[in-house]
């Protein structure tokens, strides 16, 4: 068995349900330090987060990952347990195998190779891992981010290792995010009784023709990195189960998946014009989780990454920013490149979650000439 497939196995094997690392962070922790890396454990709240740096010169690529995964849900339902890391024919099953103990174990592969291969690498390398990326995102990468910006302490290029890929590895990388703002939005009216309308003001009839101006409006046409924003319904709540009964407000909940040709205040401007016009009686509160970013298709990352991709498999990656969001949203206002590559993304989240062997041999590969491209001297 490889380095890689062990390393990803030990990974696997733990029970890291988010938020809680159980022990992944000191076992990478304990394979980085004698590669002449200087580990700092920063926690917050109930997060485990671990920053880990070899060298303090330019340029400076930084790996970021997570050790958190989403519950397995039930564990009957599974050909293997789900934390077993079972290996059958060229596949490894068990949550987190793709999203994305994986990649983490190949990225370390890749650099104990690269540092024994060019002990005299120029620039520095490091590690960004939380356990917080699963769960509310508060106390994880960008609680890290807040305090490496404090301090000043910058790096060039990030490459995040959630799976990136499609239909075969290396076919996508993700060089920018949508952002995504939420709204939940309560439409007041009167109760009343439903034989008696004219005493009482039904809210989802107010609501309904706003409601059908906000899903109709074309917010922008995209560009050449991003689709159109798309505006979605998620939920819509109202009544008190009866069917006799008019209700006094209607719930609703909403999304925004944005990209740079807006900003958080024009969509907001926009909805409330749209309320405003219907002169409906409401309260609005928002929520941002995520601010859209792009990494220029010509910037150094890209370029070798793209190289090393066709270097590896023969092909080169096409570039995306679709799917949601991730951890790169709270790196990239640093100024630092960043990008996604990692395994398929087919069986994230799913019962038997799995991903190929034969894969993650290439992407160690992949990254290893990512870091030469990159570094080498």
């Amino acid at each position: 068995m490889s380095e890689t497939i062990a390393l990803a196995q030990q990974l696997i094997q733990i029970d890291s349900v988010t938020p809680d690392d159980k022990g992944c962070q000191n076992l990478i922790a304990d394979y980085l330090r004698p590669l002449g890396f200087n580990i700092e454990a920063m926690p917050f709240g109930e997060v485990s987060n671990l920053w880990a740096r070899k060298g303090d010169q330019g340029p400076f690529i930084v790996f970021a990952g997570h050790t958190d995964v989403v519950p397995t849900g039930p564990e009957s339902a599974w050909s293997h347990p789900p934390f077993s890391a079972h290996i059958e024919g060229d596949m490894m099953y068990g949550r987190g195998t793709a999203d994305m103990k994986s990649s983490i174990a190949c990225f370390m592969v890749a650099c104990k190779r690269f540092i024994g291969d060019f002990p005299q690498h120029a620039g520095s390398i490091g590690y960004l891992i939380t356990s917080d990326e699963e769960g509310p995102a508060i106390d994880g990468t960008v609680k890290v981010i807040e305090t490496l910006e404090a301090r000043n302490e910058k790096f060039d290029y990030c490459l995040v290792g959630e799976p990136s890929s499609s239909k075969k590895l290396g076919d996508s990388i993700k060089n920018g995010r949508r952002g995504s703002l939420s709204g939940h939005l309560t439409i007041k009216g009167i109760q009343g009784h439903i034989a008696y309308p004219e005493l009482a003001e039904n809210p989802i009839h107010t609501l309904a023709p706003a409601l059908e101006q906000l899903v109709h409006l074309q917010w922008d046409h995209g560009n050449e990195y991003f689709p159109p924003t798309s505006f979605q319904i998620s939920n819509i709540n109202a009544g008190t189960g009866a069917t006799n009964v008019i209700p006094g407000s209607v719930e609703v909940l909403f999304n925004f998946r944005f990209s740079t040709e807006h900003t958080p205040e024009t969509l907001k401007e926009g909805v409330h014009a749209v309320l405003d016009h219907h002169n409906l009686n409401y309260d609005l509160d928002w929520s941002l989780s995520g601010l859209p970013f792009i990494t220029p298709a010509q910037g150094e990352l890209i370029q070798a990454v793209t190289q090393a991709t066709k270097t590896v498999m023969g092909y080169e990656p096409e570039l995306s920013t679709g799917g949601g969001t991730s951890d790169g949203r709270f790196i990239a206002p640093t100024g630092a490149q960043v990008i996604e590559l990692g395994p398929l993304n087919a069986t994230i989240h799913q019962i038997d979650e799995r991903v190929s062997i034969s894969d993650l041999e290439h992407l160690t590969e992949i990254y290893y000439q990512t870091l030469v491209n990159l570094l080498a001297s």
